[in-house]
């Protein structure tokens, strides 16, 4: 059975718009994920507010609270039926975020093993036939074939196939038509 490795942040889990709630509910300025188009969300936070958004990163309640991505439960689903699914998250970037990112894996994707769950730093390590990743960094150095996911600040990168939405995972390893539009 073919490996399927899924990153959590941007891919599984939409972290950008968590913060982005949180930067409104904190500064009362609204930033749009088409402001972020080809761009990281420190292009677009104020300078001056740069550290009280990297603290967001340093509770681990931000990270119980980030919602999931639309369709990523229902074909992550239907994907275990036909692949070996592993969540690879690079969660040593970011110790802190341990407990929460595996008690919210557990409350929205319980159907995922525990045994399938890695937090990692460098993905290479992952021993798997696919990643698919928004990080452009963690898809050059890993092993297999890496998918990107698109995401805000990955739209001008060229070297990997490109998934746009979950659909598009359906369709791309379930032969499911997807109908979604190119970035």
């Amino acid at each position: 059975m073919k490996r399927i490795a899924i990153d959590m942040d941007e891919v599984m889990a939409d972290t950008v718009g968590h913060c982005l709630n949180l930067y409104k509910s904190d500064f009362d300025i609204t930033l749009s994920p088409d402001q972020l188009h080809g761009r990281r969300l420190w292009d677009v936070v104020a300078s001056e507010h740069w550290d009280h958004v990297r603290d967001y990163f340093e509770r681990e309640e931000f990270f119980a609270g980030i919602s999931i991505m639309p369709g990523s439960q229902d074909v992550l689903r239907e994907l275990t039926n036909e692949y070996e699914v592993f969540v690879a998250t690079a969660a040593m970037e970011v110790p802190c975020s341990f407990s929460a990112k595996f008690e919210w894996l557990q409350r929205h994707f319980p159907f995922i093993p525990t045994s399938h769950i890695v937090f990692c730093g460098d993905k290479s390590i992952i021993a798997a036939d696919y990643l698919i990743d928004d990080n452009v960094r963690q898809l050059s150095r890993f092993g297999g074939e890496g998918i990107i996911f698109t995401a805000p600040h990955n739209v001008g990168e060229q070297r990997f196939r490109r998934v746009n939405s979950w659909e598009d995972v359906r369709a791309l390893f379930l032969g499911v038509e997807a109908q979604t539009r190119n970035p």
